[in-house]
């Protein structure tokens, strides 16, 4: 079968979005067909796929499915969902910038101007939500990784991330750790992993390894859970500039039980059709 896409991104973690053909709603994807669109050379290329269903809330005007780049289906894309929301609105203009969507991590309002804001829900440190397989909720936690001894923060922000501070991002162990972490027999469903540098109360910069993608230049929900997770230990404000590798994103988080907002670009490159 044939399908349209739109090639999209937030500060350079990037996507393919489509509209579900009626045979693959609902339905479970090979993961060898994500596989073979995601790899660079010889398909489109991406960190993850967007598939666009009917809504199945009423308050929603979508439900969009979510591929890593592996051909693993996961909950949430904080940078995706910014894409969907500019999409919808590119498409349907006049319905207005207040866009609600739904993913398997529940319903997403969005918000797009200059720039999209999406509301992330709040995050929970429950390790049963996460989850982490740990005797007791924690701000903190030791893991046995990569050879090491690391202290990490846990969280989801609808999909699970562990979050280390380090001094310089730059040079921080990604490669090395990010693996370990991800896969980590703790994390049943495997980990995105964060590595934090706190360069004030209102500014952090941050690389993140993805579950089933590794270092993206970009990850929404990793910023979301970094911001969580510093204000969590009092080490930052309730709206912090985020500099990742691909741009710069804001997160505002006011506190427990309140949601997380997430804002930046949502860029279109190009749009084609491709053999699925």
């Amino acid at each position: 079968m044939r399908i349209e896409f739109v090639k999209m991104h937030g500060l350079g973690n990037d996507f393919i979005v489509f509209d579900a053909p009626a045979e693959l709603a609902d339905a479970p994807i090979e993961p060898q067909r994500i596989r073979a669109l995601a790899d660079r050379h010889t398909g489109i290329g991406f960190d993850q796929a967007l598939m666009l269903e009917a809504p199945r809330d009423a308050r929603s005007r979508v439900f969009y499915r979510i591929f890593n780049a592996d051909g693993g289906e996961v909950e949430q894309c904080g940078n995706g969902a910014r894409c969907v929301a500019a999409l919808l609105h590119a498409r349907a203009p006049l319905r207005g910038g207040d866009i609600a969507m739904e993913s398997k991590a529940g319903l997403v309002h969005a918000r797009v101007g200059e720039q999209v804001s999406v509301d992330m829900g709040a995050p929970s440190f429950d390790p049963r939500a996460i989850p982490f397989d740990v005797p007791a909720e924690a701000p903190t936690y030791s893991l046995e990784a990569g050879g090491e001894t690391v202290e990490l923060g846990a969280v989801s922000m609808g999909n699970p991330h562990a979050v280390l501070e380090v001094r310089d991002v730059r040079n921080a162990p990604v490669a090395r750790l990010g693996p370990a972490i991800e896969r980590h027999a703790r994390f049943p469903r495997r980990a995105n992993v964060g590595f934090m540098q706190i360069l004030d109360r209102g500014h952090i910069a941050l690389r993140v390894f993805e579950r089933g993608a590794g270092e993206t230049l970009a990850c929404g929900t990793g910023a979301c859970a970094a911001v969580a997770v510093g204000r969590r230990r009092g080490l930052l404000e309730a709206d912090v500039r985020v500099d990742l590798p691909g741009g710069t994103a804001r997160v505002s988080w006011a506190g427990p039980g309140e949601p997380v907002w997430l804002t930046g670009p949502a860029v279109t490159a190009f749009s084609g059709v491709v053999d699925f």
